[in-house]
């Protein structure tokens, strides 16, 4: 029987050999063991292997990134905010190329081709990828807001500077990096079509809506509370990226009052 390798055909062919035609042969072989190979057998495998450690990635991810950012910046509610507005953003890449590549949006307008399916291991490659890049720059906006905050204690202020200050940063780094994805977008393979597109797409909706309005937004909306740590949690080490506050380290001159003698 011919079958297309990538087909679902393939692959119920594949679970039929092994569950029900090998099992009886190899037990009456010596060695008790047959192996199937082949393209489908391949595909088989990877997406098992896939489908395993894919939840194992993302909560890995995530885990460690929540623990660095509560340790770093003191602050469950600003740790969990990070987590959710960068899930937002690879929500979106995945969404966007579901809607390009599958249901063929604009695919003549880019020059993309359409598909049936997205490449299995596409959603965890931008994942990882995604979620480092954009975290990047966030702990950037954030470092800036919590320096200020040290500060003067004013969170609305802060916030304002914070994004004045990192604003042509993010914006200039994301514009390079989409630059480069646009280019991986350029490819003639449709994996790299896809990759590109999707990352280009997410790094610009990450810097232009993300960082730039719904971080700013929600760490004004909820005011103090952006630095709430729990009394159980304050045996954690106090690490920062920038050092101590400034007003913390530079001692207070005492200037002497000089009285003044009138003359007779």
């Amino acid at each position: 029987m011919n079958l297309d390798p990538d087909t679902e055909a393939a692959t119920d062919a594949i679970g039929q050999l092994r569950k029900e035609i090998i099992p009886p042969i190899a037990a009456s072989l010596p060695a008790g063991q047959i192996l199937t190979t082949g393209l489908s057998a391949n595909n088989v495998d990877f997406l098992e292997v896939l489908d395993t450690y894919t939840p194992i990635v993302f909560l890995f991810v995530l885990g460690l990134s929540f623990v660095l950012l509560v340790v770093v910046f003191r602050s469950l509610v600003v740790a969990a905010k990070a987590i959710v507005m960068n899930l937002l953003s690879v929500g979106a890449a995945y969404g966007l190329i579901v809607w390009v590549f599958q249901e063929g949006n604009l695919v003549g307008f880019f020059g993309f081709q359409q598909t049936d399916v997205i490449e299995a291991g596409l959603p965890l490659f931008m994942f990882a990828m995604l979620f480092g890049l954009s975290m990047d720059y966030h702990v950037f906006l954030l470092s800036r807001i919590r320096e200020h905050y040290d500060l003067t204690g004013n969170n609305t202020e802060s916030v304002a500077v914070g994004l004045q200050r990192m604003a042509k940063i993010i914006t200039g780094a994301a514009l390079i990096m989409v630059a480069v994805f646009g280019g991986f977008a350029s490819a003639s393979l449709v994996f790299i079509q896809q990759l590109g597109f999707g990352l280009g797409v997410a790094i610009l909706l990450d810097a232009t809506i993300v960082r730039s309005i719904l971080v700013p937004s929600a760490m004004a909306l909820l005011g103090d509370r952006n630095w709430y740590l729990p009394t159980w949690l304050r045996w954690l080490p106090d690490l920062r990226l920038e050092g101590t506050p400034v007003a913390a380290v530079i001692p207070q001159v005492i200037v002497p009052k000089v009285e003044t003698i009138p003359a007779d």
